[in-house]
């Protein structure tokens, strides 16, 4: 069993979304959003999440074009985790295909009734969830397939 958890990252240009997994790696959870342009250091901020959570490993969510192929949104996200490399080497980072992740948290807020003006405040810890949670699901499925 897996002792450390996943944090899930959905980076935005005003917000950052945190989603954080269980031990075992196996549900993704809104933890909060982060404001790029407030007065915090987000990489002080996300080392202190890291430390308090037992975090070994980030997933950042990459928005590739719908060709796959990187445009300039994903090639930011990239710089952002060359950053977060150098502020938190203690942690592997990974980046996962966001695609549709927004639009899909969007529909899940609109079908569970939540006002526009909760929508704008939670979505980006919502698409967190989503791209983390796909994340593991994944990786679940990868696993069974190598036992077997």
């Amino acid at each position: 069993m897996k002792i450390n958890r996943i944090l899930g990252l959905d980076i935005g240009h005003k917000r950052i979304g945190i989603a954080i997994s269980d031990p075992t790696g196996t549900i993704a959870t809104g933890l909060e959003v982060i404001e790029v342009d407030s007065k915090i250091d987000v990489f002080v901020y996300l080392k202190k999440i890291i430390t308090i959570h037992r975090v070994s490993k980030i997933v950042m969510g990459l928005p590739k074009s719908m060709d796959g192929s990187l445009g300039k949104s994903a090639k930011k996200i990239m710089e952002f985790g060359k950053k977060l490399k150098v502020n938190i080497p203690e942690c592997k980072i990974d980046y996962f295909d966001e695609r549709l992740s927004t639009k899909e948290a969007l529909r899940t807020l609109i079908s569970a009734d939540v006002s526009r003006k909760k929508r704008k405040i939670v979505i980006d810890k919502v698409s967190a969830v989503i791209i983390l949670q796909s994340y593991l699901d994944l990786h679940k499925q990868i696993d069974v397939a190598e036992e077997v």
